[in-house]
């Protein structure tokens, strides 16, 4: 359930507000703002996914509260679409949770009644913060597209990705992977923000096509797709704006596709 930004051509914003940088500096302050975060999320330039990994590690524990002062709704919308199509008895299913993060996603499903998780994140200290909801079966480390996803194939009732599925943080070909790891019949569901940046819209592109390619090899069948017009606040606006300044939109949308994996 990662909170995903653009790491990429973002001129760094440090200043008196800012609590966190990607090296590892830690500013503390005693209160903490939407404007703030903004600033922290800046900080982060590369579009390396190691260097992502560690921006995570020294945010882990902050990250869910600095997620709601961002209206970070990834794991809400994936959840909310996930349960609206799910059938069967929640309790008796496997979940895979990819990018898992802190366990939010997980959080949000056992209120729904799921009851057996297994996660996966590139961040050792956001897995330190699942751990310690008591919610997860199994916890692995795994950069995704550079370490295969440790997950049984055909193992997994659903699949889950919230957040994680953009540029700097996983490349497309992930996708086979969630795919491999669900069982036949099994429900995939992935959230993302549509980031505007260059190489962001780039990768959406690649990612649709890249579905529906799976589509069409009748690997899975797509249950649905929805539109958010609010999943998180911009982080590309400048933490002083103007706001009359209708150039900078205060939301970024966000998708939710959901695929039921094939049976043959």
């Amino acid at each position: 359930m990662l909170l995903c930004f653009s790491c990429v051509s973002l001129e760094s914003r440090i200043n008196s507000t800012c609590l966190l940088r990607c090296d590892g500096a830690v500013i503390m302050s005693d209160s903490r703002t939407a404007e703030e975060v903004i600033v922290t999320l800046q900080s982060c330039k590369s579009s390396q996914a190691r260097d992502t990994a560690q921006f995570y590690n020294t945010w882990a524990k902050d990250y869910e509260t600095d997620g709601s002062l961002m209206s970070y709704r990834s794991p809400h919308l994936a959840v909310e679409f996930l349960s609206e199509n799910f059938t069967g008895s929640p309790g008796d299913v496997l979940v895979l949770d990819v990018a898992c993060g802190t366990g939010w996603v997980a959080k949000l499903m056992f209120e729904l009644g799921f009851r057996h998780f297994v996660g996966v994140d590139c961040s050792k200290e956001m897995m330190e913060q699942a751990a310690e909801t008591g919610l997860y079966q199994d916890l692995t480390l795994a950069l995704l597209g550079t370490d295969p996803l440790p997950a049984q194939t055909g193992a997994f009732d659903v699949v889950i990705i919230a957040g994680g599925l953009c540029a700097g943080f996983a490349p497309v070909s992930v996708v086979r992977e969630l795919c491999h790891a669900a069982k036949p019949g099994a429900l995939v569901c992935i959230s993302r923000g549509n980031h505007t940046e260059t190489q962001a819209m780039q990768y959406k592109e690649d990612l649709e096509r890249e579905l529906q390619l799976m589509e069409d090899e009748g690997l899975w069948s797509r249950v649905g797709l929805k539109q958010a017009d609010k999943y998180m606040r911009s982080s590309n606006l400048s933490p002083d704006r103007d706001e009359d300044n209708v150039a900078e939109k205060p939301f970024i949308s966000g998708t939710v596709y959901l695929y039921k994996k094939s049976s043959r």
